[in-house]
């Protein structure tokens, strides 16, 4: 007789962890997220292993973003004090004693301020001879603000100061930006990976079953999930074989 969908009995799902996809989710999770929260950092120079150009930015977005607000105003004299732009657009600023230092003097903080980081985060770079985007970006600040400074001497409306300070600002937007996705990234991952049971009730070979860690879950392990209760698999990762129980007839 066939049966009918209204006495299938919904007790609980055998799941077999299928052959090449033992039970790595869970540790994988965990570890990304301990590695997430680990060796957060406040300083500029901050040095560890990074994916991209060998610099964790662990816990820069705050400073990223200060810095770009800070250096983004005083971006501002710099532009209004270039002789370049003041002919592009045809203005004028007014002059006093000194006003010719405007320039050379706010982007020399700006670069101290918002462009130094950059260059103490090329240095694990440069030491594992791996040079990448800060030696970059680093190289590039750094030619521009020794030849600007190197031109006041010989021609005053020759440097590049106010390209330098475009550069850093938006560097320092550019970085702070990244550091907000990772940010909520990480986020997304912690709550997925807080979905995970840490606990699984295996079922023996002869019958029954135990309650065991997930992480020591192995390939071809039969687990009990009982309704409502989380599947401590990763699904993702893991090709899960669901088998209904026997039906009432």
């Amino acid at each position: 007789m066939a049966d009918h969908p209204r006495h299938r009995d919904h007790t609980s799902d055998a799941i077999s962890i299928a052959p090449d996809h033992a039970h790595h989710g869970h540790d994988a999770q965990l570890e990304e997220r301990h590695e997430a929260g680990h060796g957060a950092m406040t300083g500029p120079g901050a040095q560890s292993a990074h994916a991209a150009h060998g610099v964790d930015h662990t816990g820069h977005e705050l400073m990223f973003r200060n810095r770009f607000w800070v250096c983004l105003v005083l971006t501002i004299p710099v532009l209004l004090y270039s002789h370049m732009l003041q002919m592009w657009f045809g203005f004028t600023m007014p002059t006093f004693p000194g006003s010719q230092w405007v320039g050379p003097l706010f982007a020399g903080v700006i670069f101290a301020y918002g462009g130094v980081p950059f260059l103490q985060m090329a240095a694990p770079e440069l030491r594992n001879r791996q040079p990448g985007m800060m030696t970059l970006i680093s190289l590039a600040i750094t030619v521009a603000f020794v030849y600007s400074i190197a031109t006041l001497w010989i021609d005053p409306a020759g440097g590049f100061f106010w390209e330098m300070a475009l550069l850093i600002d938006v560097m320092l937007l550019g970085h702070w930006l990244e550091m907000r996705s990772v940010r909520q990234a990480s986020g997304a991952l912690n709550e997925l990976a807080k979905l995970m049971p840490d606990e699984a009730e295996r079922i023996r070979p002869e019958g029954g079953a135990e309650r065991v860690a997930t992480s020591s879950l192995r390939t071809d392990d039969m687990v009990l999930v009982r309704p409502g209760a989380s599947i401590p698999a990763d699904g993702g990762r893991g090709r899960l074989l669901r088998q209904r129980g026997h039906a009432h007839r």
